[in-house]
């Protein structure tokens, strides 16, 4: 769970999933949002990857990246438990 929150820390992966919440995209894309290096938008994927926010498919020469939701949920389960009936 910490890394899941390390993750949603920055702001630059923040905009990566609302930018991959309205569809898939290769890194290149990706990376033509933002005004940085590609290794660095490397880096920002990487982590998003390993806190599984995003899932990567080859695709032939690229990697396309999608948002897996399924994480979110499972967070909002957790969250939800501290919700104090009224």
């Amino acid at each position: 769970m910490n890394i899941f929150f390390k993750a949603l820390n920055d702001p630059t992966r923040r905009e990566i999933l609302e930018l991959l919440n309205k569809g898939d995209l290769t890194a290149g894309e990706i990376a033509d949002c933002f005004s940085m290096t590609k290794p660095s938008i490397s880096h920002h994927l990487d982590l998003l990857r390993q806190a599984d926010l995003v899932v990567s498919i080859r695709e032939g020469q690229y990697i396309k990246y999608s948002i897996n939701t399924t994480v979110f949920d499972g967070v909002v389960v957790w969250l939800m438990q501290f919700k104090k009936s009224t």
